[in-house]
């Protein structure tokens, strides 16, 4: 393994992962609760993919748009944890220049594919809520489809300047990322020239793609509760909101870890570098693993699909 970090050269064959800087003692350990939540996403997402495809009854709008929600978080998680934990396990730390922006495009990419899947499944539930009896006529399963297709072109096309600007760098100061995978701007900071178009970019990108579906969400609900106050008794109210609950809580498992870990990368100088790499870490890991667990635990169907199940097992 070539560690060299003063080595003059333009485009480096390989760069050096660090993991989780100044923790690499305890790497074993970290590695723990990693490879736990990867299992616990993994073992989800397939779950929920397995009983919608099972179940015709699941067959509608807001389980494709589900199934959507999970094919993303395990290419999220898969794109970074397995490097991870052979990062943390076997000490693996080099990656290739092509890995290592494949992976900056994949994150970034699936990242904000969560966000654009999130506003879909806004929109199913302004529509389920709203326009009851347009429902199945608006959500066919070509217009899902339609949503579907946009959401992966938007942020696809989105995420490709990422890797681009980031190959166009010379890199002669260090091959060395103090990070655990490989972020945009983590990589871009080793290059030597001008790299205020890939800052630039990545900040439009965030408020741009993040700060529209942020707003689509809040219009969404903002109707959408005004037509639950409008119901006329308190346990239709309830009941109604009821249904917007999990998809709440998938709004908060993306959003929240999405702002505590920007916020630390931007304006944290004062926060450790471990702090901020764990936090990053943290945030890739949250939604896939929160996301099988709310919708298996709030949505009736899955849930009754799960027990019938295993009791069928049990008999």
């Amino acid at each position: 393994m070539s560690d060299s970090n003063s080595t003059d050269f333009s485009n480096p064959s390989t760069f050096i992962l660090l993991g989780i800087p100044g923790l690499e003692a305890t790497h074993i350990w970290i590695s723990i609760p990693f490879c736990a939540m990867y299992a616990i996403a993994v073992l989800g997402n397939f779950t929920i993919l397995f009983i919608v495809k099972r179940e015709p009854s699941l067959h509608g709008p807001m389980f494709y748009f589900l199934c959507m929600l999970a094919v993303t978080d395990l290419v999220m998680s898969t794109s970074t944890l397995p490097k991870m934990l052979s990062i943390f396990w076997l000490n693996s730390r080099e990656i290739s220049f092509s890995a290592c922006l494949t992976q900056m495009y994949f994150i970034h990419c699936f990242s904000e594919m969560e966000s654009g899947i999130l506003v879909a499944m806004a929109f199913d539930r302004y529509m389920a809520i709203c326009n009851p009896l347009r429902y199945s006529m608006i959500l066919t399963n070509s217009v899902v489809s339609k949503i579907g297709l946009a959401v992966v072109l938007r942020n696809g096309i989105l995420a490709l300047p990422y890797p681009f600007l980031a190959r166009q760098w010379p890199y002669c100061r260090t091959n060395i990322i103090p990070h655990s995978y490989c972020v945009h701007i983590a990589v871009v900071k080793l290059a030597c020239g001008d790299i205020r178009i890939s800052s630039y970019y990545g900040l439009y990108d965030l408020l741009s793609v993040i700060g529209m579906d942020v707003f689509f969400i809040t219009v969404s609900y903002t109707l959408i509760l005004r037509a639950i106050f409008r119901l006329p008794t308190k346990n239709a109210r309830l009941k109604t909101f009821g249904t917007c609950i999990s998809h709440l809580c998938a709004i908060s498992a993306l959003y929240i870890p999405d702002f505590f870990s920007s916020f630390t990368q931007r304006f944290g100088q004062n926060v450790p570098l471990h702090l901020r790499v764990l936090i990053a870490t943290v945030y890739l890991l949250v939604p896939p693993v929160l996301h099988p667990i709310i919708y298996g635990l709030r949505t009736k169907q899955i849930r009754g699909r799960l027990l019938q199940l295993f009791t069928h097992k049990e008999t």
